[in-house]
């Protein structure tokens, strides 16, 4: 009875943690706390402290030699901030395999909105900032926070049509693709040739791995991280993009196809059926052996691509995607003044970008497609939809912030993208939301 009572209380407790995580729209609720902790922590008498906790070094020592000796805030967003990136390696596979970019005829529109979605954005930047030390920003505004923007429009339910959902996810996924070339291409520092070429022989040992169908997660992981990741971390080339040709090399299919499964899963079950129950809680041998047989198979079946996207998608969501936020969200208003802020054009830059240049390269784009002829929105993606979506792509604060971080290097210039990343970030979030809600 009392070992009941005990199983009752756990459960209570713990089934609502495990929900509350199953949940994506979870993941944003606790982002959005790091960044009202790292703002708060940036405006106190702590602030220094704070600040300096993540400049803290560390790294490695041979010989009196220092090697990857970097702050703990490089090592966020080179380290952590990889594993973000190799999981939307991850999901970008999948999707190009079997989910929405799967069939490029029926993803034009969306592909062609995103692409303008980008392009004007950076334009609006340039426009203000041409000829200027700030120029540079100008990748700022066109990234879209696809956690941000697919959280809120979840919260809109059935208000919202599910082609329009799909549109948004869509724009979201080549939006991110967008973001990873754009950090590969425009911002890397020095570039050593011998690191680049070390990192890719490591590209093709996992290559020729998935070829010849090996499927151990950890040996991709040992080469990835050992190899790849640590070749171009020291080459130059931003280490997160490592991460995403990496999760490109990770195999999609299983060891075990699912004709096969089924076949053996029916079989163990019904072996399991034929076993007599021993009417205690307890199992007999047989029947573990059977269960034991069962889930062995139910991991052989799943692609090592999507078990491991299933497994790190929370440690991302609730662990590195926070720590990110807490080392990089923080922003000190002590002695700014308007006159400091708009001394240049990079907050004005990055905020209408993004609140202005996302929504007209969206809804430019998918009218100008539409009436070329070359692809026509579904029924439900009306104007006013579509205005919504622009706006609820404006959010931009994951992807801008770190390329915000690559952008630039002194702290005035990176707290004036700061501000403009917030302010399109809230108002367009505001906007989308209530545009789509009274569609």
């Amino acid at each position: 009875m009392q070992r009941q009572h005990q199983t009752a209380i756990g459960e209570r407790i713990i089934a609502p943690v495990q929900q509350f995580i199953n949940q994506e729209k979870s993941g944003v609720v606790v982002l959005g706390l790091a960044i009202v902790v790292a703002m708060v922590m940036a405006n106190t008498p702590w602030s220094d402290a704070w600040h300096h906790f993540f400049e803290q070094k560390f790294g490695f020592v041979f010989n009196g030699d220092y090697y990857l000796y970097y702050s703990l805030h490089h090592w966020i967003n080179d380290g952590l901030m990889s594993m973000f990136f190799f999981v939307v390696g991850l999901e970008l596979k999948r999707e190009f395999i079997g989910g929405e970019l799967s069939d490029l005829r029926n993803t034009i529109l969306p592909i062609g909105a995103a692409l303008l979605g980008m392009l004007v954005p950076a334009m609006i930047y340039l426009s203000l900032n041409i000829g200027t030390g700030a120029a540079g920003g100008w990748g700022i505004p066109m990234a879209t926070d696809i956690a941000f923007s697919l959280a809120i429009i979840s919260l809109l339910g059935s208000r919202v049509p599910m082609s329009v959902k799909v549109f948004l996810t869509t724009l979201a996924i080549v939006d991110d693709l967008g973001a990873v070339l754009v950090i590969a291409l425009f911002y890397t520092s020095e570039i050593s040739l011998v690191s680049i070429a070390v990192g890719m022989a490591f590209l093709l040992v996992m290559f020729a791995a998935n070829k010849m169908g090996i499927k151990n997660v950890i040996f991709y992981g040992v080469i990835g991280i050992g190899g790849v990741w640590t070749a171009f971390l020291m080459s130059g080339v931003h280490a997160t993009i490592s991460a995403v040709l990496a999760a490109f090399m990770i195999p999609a299919d299983s060891r075990l196809p699912e004709s096969a499964y089924i076949k053996r899963v029916g079989r163990l079950l019904r072996h399991f059926r034929e076993l007599k129950p021993n009417d205690v809680p307890t199992l007999e041998d047989k029947q573990v052996e059977i269960i034991d047989r069962v889930i062995d198979n139910s991991r052989a079946a799943i692609p090592p691509l999507q078990r491991l996207e299933h497994a790190m998608h929370p440690l991302v969501s609730f662990v590195i995607m926070p720590i990110f936020a807490l080392a990089n969200a923080g922003v000190s208003f002590d002695g700014i003044n308007l006159q400091d802020v708009f001394s240049t054009n990079i907050a004005a830059g990055v905020m209408f970008g993004l609140l202005v240049g996302k929504p007209v390269g969206i809804v430019l784009s998918t009218v100008m497609l539409s009436k070329l002829g070359i692809a026509s929105p579904s029924g439900g993606l009306t104007i006013r939809r579509l205005l919504g979506i622009g706006f609820l792509a404006s959010i931009g604060f994951t992807m801008s912030m770190f390329i915000s971080t690559l952008a630039f290097a002194d702290g005035a210039s990176l707290v004036q993208a700061k501000l403009g990343i917030f302010t399109a970030s809230v108002a367009g979030g505001w906007i989308g939301y209530v545009l789509l809600r009274k569609s």
